[in-house]
């Protein structure tokens, strides 16, 4: 029995107190503002995509190009097994306005899914015929993988209250740990495996150190339940719950956006996938350690959406298409100028960069770093466009179309990459993301002629 009040956040609560500090059973949950929640995301973002990058640094100044590539390869296999476990369920409760679901189903599918995983990833890596430090890698990789997993639901619960602090002060935390962790033992060791073993730890120490506790003292701050919890099953409890036909349910309803999340993983492991096989590990290494730079700007966008999906929600969910057109605009205007400002930056200041960050065999490899930018570029809007998708929750459209940009990555890593490398593997990005940025718009251009209708009936 847990105390009342004293409820964990596994059940999800409300954020009732009001300004004055006395609490107000019966008042709406108290949330950041928009401006707040970019702020506090854009940080925890950042400062977690700069310690992961900072741990590409570390693998590539203490060790070489192929230790980059095996910690490379390592997060190829395990990107799409995790992502595909983990159905998207984050968005799918916070896109949830009619509380299907309590939050202890969303808890228990992840729980057994995430197992599922790991256990996939060992077949995997066992399967793969790896070295011995390689194996480990992977393994490793997907355990950290596994812990970052779990603790994205319980985000989930944050972001739906949309108190993006709480997520933030997490991921700047594990960000931080996890740098310290590969910094200490490359330095002692120059092993990445045990690297790989120290990134992980990272994840399982901010899990169960700072996000569940905290989520216990929000929880008990605001002294009860969330609206989230309150299901037609009547799930109320503290702990992982659900009925096998509910939580079966659960995982069919977002199973296409978990097939969708992993087709995504694999258009940006494809490449990796075909320089290891053609081109070996140390050009999958420094094809790794260019494209991370580009992936500082992806964090930065998906905090703007992470922040904006709670609310252009409302906004469907009212019907107010004005307000949803007009905040969707604003996102693809940011994403618009951030894309233009990282090609100008690698144009003005590639070279010197490359050398200043890594070593001068990567400063070599400036003009690859240019298209990963281009392809960056437009990926941002194209991201936006998928959000905007995902609040419609045309599950099954997203399916079909990431299944048809996938096949395009294939296609032109199979026609490029053997030939020109990496630069084959940045133009099939750049084809990839203008793919999903034509379909996107599609989509979304037909869902705001639907939302008009409702408007208008």
């Amino acid at each position: 029995m847990v105390p009342q009040g004293e409820q964990s956040i596994a059940t999800g609560f409300r954020l009732g107190r009001p300004l004055n500090g006395r609490r107000s059973i019966g008042s709406e949950p108290s949330r950041l503002s928009l401006r707040q929640n970019f702020l506090w995301s854009l940080v925890g973002n950042v400062s977690y995509a700069a310690c992961q990058w900072g741990v590409l640094v570390c693998l590539a100044k203490l060790g070489s190009p192929e230790i980059v590539g095996r910690f490379g390869l390592a997060l190829a296999v395990t990107g799409p097994v995790i992502l595909l476990s983990q159905l998207q369920l984050r968005d799918v409760f916070v896109t949830d306005s009619k509380r299907k679901f309590g939050f202890g189903e969303y808890l228990s599918l992840r729980l057994i899914l995430t197992a599922a995983a790991v256990a996939a990833i060992a077949g995997l890596a066992w399967a793969g015929g790896y070295a011995a430090e390689t194996m480990l890698v992977v393994l490793a990789v997907g355990l950290g993988k596994a812990a970052e997993s779990i603790a994205d639901v319980f985000y989930a619960c944050f972001q739906r209250h949309e108190r993006m602090d709480r997520i933030a002060r997490a991921l700047m935390l594990q960000g931080a740990l996890s740098l310290a962790a590969v910094g200490t033992v490359m330095a002692l060791l120059g092993s990445v495996g045990w690297s790989a073993v120290g990134w992980a730890a990272a994840a399982g120490v901010i899990l169960g150190l700072y996000t569940l506790p905290s989520a216990r003292r929000l929880a008990r701050e605001e002294g009860r339940l969330s609206e989230a919890t309150e299901t037609s099953n009547g799930d109320k409890g503290t702990r992982p719950r659900g009925e096998v036909r509910r939580l079966a349910e659960l995982a069919w309803f977002a199973l296409p956006l978990g097939v969708v999340m992993m087709l995504i993983s694999l258009q940006v492991n494809i490449p990796r996938c075909y320089l290891d096989g053609y081109r070996g590990e140390a050009e999958l290494g420094i094809y790794t350690a260019l494209a991370h730079l580009t992936a500082s700007g992806n964090m930065v966008m998906q905090a703007l959406g992470q922040s904006a999906i709670p609310r252009l929600a409302r906004h469907y969910a009212a019907g107010d298409g004005g307000a949803f057109r007009r905040l969707l605009l604003r996102l693809l205007g940011i994403g618009l100028v951030a894309g233009m400002t990282g090609l100008l930056l690698v144009a003005v200041a590639g070279a010197p960069l490359l050398r200043l960050l890594y070593t001068e065999e990567y400063a070599g490899n400036v003009g690859t770093l240019g298209l990963l930018a281009a392809a960056a570029a437009i990926g941002y809007l194209a991201a936006f466009l998928g959000d905007a998708m995902t609040v419609f929750r045309v599950f099954r459209t997203q399916l079909l179309l990431s299944a048809l940009v996938t096949a395009v990555m294939a296609a032109s890593c199979w026609l490029w990459v053997p030939r020109y490398g990496m630069r084959g593997a940045a133009w099939a990005l750049i084809v990839t993301a203008a793919v999903r940025l034509i379909a996107g718009g599609m989509v979304v251009v037909l869902a705001q002629r639907n939302l008009r209708g409702r408007q208008t009936a």
